[in-house]
């Protein structure tokens, strides 16, 4: 096949276009390759000046710091020079001390040997004396005093013994009167009115209308606030008051402001009487504990545990033939403060111990043993003072008197409870009976809780009424009369009740 010429033509005009092309793409890329090439030149060149200016801005810092580092070296080395100047100094000042010293110490050792030569030869003159003595006299040193003394001894046999009999006599009124004058002194100065409680509480009504609710239908409501509050309430013919009656004072006191908040309130139902009876619980539980800070702050004390002037506000509610433990207590603590301040004894001790030597008696019902071996457990078991549980343990004469400490409180716990009026041996064991009663009841198991009242005629006894039957409750009872025969002493005849109970509650939603 014969190509025609217009095709040839084409043909090499297309030849001739991409050679072209090619050598125009050639010479495009020489001339980009050349113009990178400079500009990377360029850039070199650039970097090449900076770097120049960077190492004459660093030389020229470095330069500068070498000139500051060696201006603070020269003035480091002259500070340095200074002290080393006055270390010398004061090595020379302590060398000449020392040299005097020594000089001083030589010259002590020479005295010290002159002094013992001295004294050797003092001794030694004294010996030869003696012994010069002993042979003119032909007795010895021992032999001649006892010589002496009997001589004197028979000479003036007669003016010894009266000048000894009349330091005797004399000495023995002078210490007795002095004892006199510190205790008729400190009686005197804590002259406190002291008075003894009684077991009856007076509650005022607004008027006698009140009674009424306060008996309640059939008596359910009265029945109610003895049985929580566990006493006897006497609701007579008296204008304007209750009478509440328990040998307990913290139970009176409990019932006497749950009476006094249920007429308050006006809503006296046998529900609404148990709860009030547990708020006057709380409230007694905080005067507790208000009287026992109270106490001690009274008395100067301020480092007894929080718990144990807890024990130690209980005393408040607490008596001893009729005189309250805790004013008994704190008018102790006062007096053996007087005393120990008289006689030089530890005045903080004597306080201590006299303030909390009764404090066994705040859970002497529900701890064996005496108040006073309760108290000693009971101070060891808070840590307190070993001096202040010495000074306690013997104001019943229990232990004996280790400390002078334990003397004064003994004597201020005798001046305390010997004042006029002050205790009543009768009130005391009228009320040893009413806790007896109540001990002998609470031995048995199946008993709840028991209220002597009545004056210690009758005791009320609560059983738990799933644990006893009714016919078991009669042969309960006269085991508790039994019991009461046997080991207690009464005029008259002692009232059992034993009371079974059932309660059921349900609640409506």
């Amino acid at each position: 096949m014969i190509l025609t010429s217009p095709v040839l033509v084409a043909l090499l005009s297309v030849l001739v276009g991409i050679v072209l092309g090619y050598i125009l793409r050639q010479v495009m890329a020489q001339y980009k390759k050349n113009s990178l090439e400079v500009e990377v030149k360029k850039i070199l060149l650039d970097a090449k000046d900076q770097a120049v200016k960077i190492l004459d801005e660093a030389k020229k810092k470095s330069e500068e710091v070498l000139e500051q580092s060696k201006k603070e070296t020269k003035e480091r080395e002259g500070q340095i020079r200074k002290l080393e100047e006055k270390v010398l100094e004061k090595d020379e000042s302590l060398e000449k001390r020392r040299r005097g010293l020594e000089l001083d110490v030589e010259n002590l050792k020479k005295k010290a040997e002159e002094i013992k030569k001295m004294r050797e030869e003092t001794e030694n003159m004294e010996q030869r004396k003696r012994e010069e003595l002993q042979k003119l006299a032909n007795l010895s040193e021992e032999e001649a005093k006892k010589e002496l003394l009997t001589s004197v001894e028979k000479k003036y046999e007669t003016d010894i013994l009266a000048r000894i009999q009349k330091i005797e006599i004399f000495g023995q009124d002078k210490l007795e009167q002095k004892a006199r004058d510190i205790l008729a002194t400190v009686i005197q100065r804590i002259a406190s009115s002291t008075a003894s409680e009684v077991t009856t509480t007076s509650v005022s009504i607004p008027s006698d209308d009140i009674k009424g609710k306060i008996i309640g239908k059939e008596g359910r409501n009265i029945r109610a606030l003895e049985r929580a509050a566990g006493v006897e309430v006497i609701v007579d013919d008296t204008p304007g008051s209750i009478i509440i009656s328990s040998f307990d004072p913290v139970r009176r006191q409990i019932a006497r402001i749950a009476l006094e908040n249920l007429i308050l309130d006006g809503r006296i139902q046998p529900a609404r009487i148990e709860e009030t009876v547990d708020k006057a619980k709380n409230e007694i539980e905080k005067m507790i504990k208000d009287a026992g800070e109270k106490a001690s702050f009274e008395v100067g004390i301020f480092d007894i545990d929080p718990r144990l002037s807890m024990l130690l506000g209980r005393l408040k509610f607490r008596t001893s033939y009729g005189q309250n433990v805790l004013q008994h207590s704190i008018e102790m603590s006062h007096v053996a403060g007087m005393l120990a301040s008289e006689l030089g004894a530890d005045v903080a001790i004597a306080k201590k111990g006299a303030l909390l030597h009764d404090i066994g008696k705040a859970v002497d019902h529900e701890i064996q043993g005496t108040h006073v071996e309760i108290g000693r457990r009971i101070l060891q078991k808070f840590n307190v003072d070993h001096k202040v549980v010495q000074a306690m343990q013997s104001h019943h004469e229990e232990y004996p008197y280790e400390t002078l400490e334990s003397i004064i409180v003994q004597t201020a716990d005798a001046i305390s409870a010997s004042r006029p009026g002050a205790r009543r041996d009768s009130v005391e064991n009228y009320l040893k009976r009413l806790e007896d009663l109540e001990r002998i009841a609470n031995t048995f198991p199946v008993v709840e809780k028991s209220y002597a009242i009545q004056a210690g005629r009758e005791i009320r006894v609560f059983v738990t009424p799933d644990k006893i039957s009714d016919l078991e409750m009669k042969h309960l009872a006269r085991d508790i009369a039994n019991s009461i025969e046997q080991e207690l002493k009464y005029p008259g005849e002692i009232k059992v009740h034993v009371i079974r109970e059932n309660r059921v509650v349900e609640y409506a939603r």
